[in-house]
């Protein structure tokens, strides 16, 4: 039996400047929705002053727990972490930088209340959901992504792997993560590819996005390093891992 109804999970790398408005909004929406859950800020090694200013939260939001680690392993690490220590029914994750609003996630929940599926995604390609886009070298890069994954198995019909914005029912979440191998950016298709194996239900909803750019993202080395670890989760799946 799980302690509480939501987990909402937000990984922090030198974000410092920014959490403290995604904790106040994730708070305030589970005492909206008279919702028991918890938050968990995951600091993924930042060198920032991220550590004390997640401990000065905490005592301003009982909700709020912190899991931290020195060394800077990547947000797909850092959301397993978060993962691992869940109390919650059903577990999600916010990127940092309100990028998505809270009450969007009522719509996630209605879905998995329901027993519409096991997996709820985020989808910025739905008419409407994009309040401000991405530069245009990002959006052309995304397309290319959108190829590349279908092509390595990502059903058809989901049309973004990559928004920040995702819910679990948390006995999959737990299952799911507890076999990642990819600590970057591509954990979602890692995580996908693994639901579509084990049988999970996945659908997606649409959600009000505006671009960050206050990204960690690097076109030139991260484009490598996605190629790398599409190829690295290819080989994972195809030997069983």
């Amino acid at each position: 039996m799980s302690d509480l109804d939501l987990t909402i999970i937000i990984p922090a790398y030198n974000d410092a400047h920014k959490f403290d408005a995604d904790v106040a909004e994730a708070d305030a929406f589970l005492e909206r929705e008279s919702l028991a859950g918890e938050l968990l800020l995951v600091n993924d090694g930042s060198t920032d002053d991220t550590v004390a200013r997640a401990r000065n939260l905490a005592e301003r939001y009982p909700r709020l727990r912190f899991v931290s680690y020195e060394k800077n392993r990547g947000k797909g690490y850092a959301i397993a972490q978060g993962v691992k220590v869940a109390r919650g029914g059903i577990v999600m994750f916010a990127d940092a930088g309100l990028c998505v609003p809270y009450e969007i996630a009522r719509i996630a929940l209605t879905m998995l209340e329901l027993d519409l599926c096991d997996i709820a995604i985020g989808s910025r390609r739905m008419r409407g959901s994009v309040k401000k886009a991405q530069p245009l070298y990002r959006r052309i890069g995304a397309r290319g992504h959108k190829m590349l994954v279908h092509l390595l198995g990502v059903p058809g019909y989901i049309s973004d792997t990559q928004c920040g914005f995702k819910f679990y029912r948390a006995a999959v979440a737990k299952r799911l993560f507890a076999q990642l191998v990819t600590d970057g950016f591509m954990f979602d298709v890692e995580i996908i590819l693994r639901a579509v194996r084990d049988g999970c239900r996945i659908l997606e909803f649409p959600v009000l996005w505006s671009n960050d750019p206050d990204t960690r993202f690097h076109p030139a080395s991260g484009s490598f390093k996605v190629l790398k670890d599409l190829a690295r989760i290819r080989l994972a799946l195809w030997t069983g891992r």
